[in-house]
């Protein structure tokens, strides 16, 4: 049996700031790329235009209460009208956006029906939401 010290063995040591350097490097890839190709963006880049005005399409307010009361313009529609209501204002414009204010008490199911009514209609829905803070 040798006890003897083995000075003469290379040490065993394993550098990973390579290493670090490359998965910090993924790491930030994802993160931007995740953010990219998200297609729920809240934040809206406006037009600029230098005469002040812009050209926008046709956009109408559909709000939801509490009380689970339904709004098409400040014009006070019931559930069942809603579709005849919004399909009036499809016939005026062809390109018709809806921005949806819900009530955050309301269920999600009263959500998805509005948006599926837009869906059958063939416009366009964004979700309106406050800012944090």
């Amino acid at each position: 049996m040798n006890l003897r010290k083995r000075s003469g063995r290379a040490s065993a040591e394993v550098h990973t700031s390579a290493m670090n350097d490359i998965m910090f490097f993924l790491l930030l890839f994802f993160l931007i790329a995740s953010t990219v190709t998200n297609p729920n963006v809240i934040k809206l880049m406006l037009p600029k235009s230098s005469s002040g005005q812009s050209v926008s399409k046709k956009t109408i307010t559909v709000s939801v209460t509490k009380d689970l009361k339904y709004f098409v313009d400040k014009k006070e529609v019931q559930e069942a009208d809603l579709p005849t209501a919004l399909g009036e204002y499809k016939k005026l414009a062809t390109e018709l956006t809806i921005v949806l204010y819900v009530d955050r008490t309301v269920a999600i199911q009263n959500v998805v029906q509005v948006m599926d009514t837009a869906q059958k209609l063939n416009i366009k829905l964004v979700l309106a939401t406050e800012p944090k803070g």
